[in-house]
């Protein structure tokens, strides 16, 4: 995660390449070089993150959707359910397991169009559930649930009860949608000022199921406290 100036960046049909990293689309999966540095604050010496990730799709979605009435905002799940293979030379892990692929695209920067989002999926047999809502600048409130069936066709859903989650540890505020309002924080993956990404254990539509959640504060990621710190998480460099 560097961000590169737009000389560093290729693109064609089936292939991204930014900096040294690269992504590419083979037919049947999506392949994901990734050569980079990493960051720790306060140590100048960066170390070797390097690897491959493969996203096989077991289901295909066309349909992407507008997230205001403009049309600013569309957000598309390319793939709601894939299997992922991950190999990384340093550090030297690797596992295979359920994943996902979407993508955001927009005319305006997230932090111009919203104040926060808070997103989850979830397997429902052969079956995706994905919950999305939040707050727009305007003030105005977005809340869907969709249900994505074995060939990757998007359906509206009834969208649940709103399900109260804690504060994280920077005291990000999350929530997700459940049966009766209720569920449960397994673990926090990931812990920041503006962002957390959790698994949950829950129920939807009557099946207990075990969920991937995200919330995200763009009042809080535009911040100038927040914007200050990004460049120790995400620098800003050329080859």
């Amino acid at each position: 995660m560097t961000e590169r100036p737009r000389g560093n960046v290729e693109t064609s049909a089936d292939d991204l390449a930014i900096g040294a990293s690269a992504m590419r689309w083979t037919g049947d999966g999506l392949v994901i070089d990734i050569e980079e540095r990493d960051v720790r604050l306060g140590i100048p010496w960066r170390r070797r993150v390097c690897g491959q990730v493969k996203v096989y799709p077991e289901m295909l979605n066309a349909t992407a959707f507008a997230l205001d009435p403009m049309g600013k905002h569309i957000w598309h799940a390319i793939a709601p359910r894939a299997q992922i293979e991950v190999e990384m030379e340093r550090p030297g892990i690797s596992w295979r397991g359920s994943g996902y692929l979407d993508s955001n695209r927009g005319t305006e920067s997230l932090e111009d169009g919203f104040r926060d989002w808070h997103w989850s999926r979830a397997h429902l047999g052969r079956e995706v559930a994905v919950m999305y809502e939040g707050r727009r600048r305007d003030g105005s409130i977005f809340a869907s649930a969709l249900r994505f069936d074995s060939d990757g066709t998007p359906h509206d859903a009834e969208l649940p009860m709103v399900a109260p989650l804690p504060n994280t540890w920077w005291q990000m505020e999350r929530k997700s949608r459940a049966d009766r309002g209720h569920a449960g924080v397994i673990k926090t993956w990931e812990d920041s000022p503006f962002y957390a990404r959790s698994t949950l254990a829950t129920r939807l539509y009557g099946e207990p199921v075990t969920a991937v959640q995200e919330s995200l504060s763009l009042d809080r990621f535009r911040s100038p406290v927040v914007q200050w710190m990004l460049p120790y998480k995400m620098p800003r460099r050329s080859l």
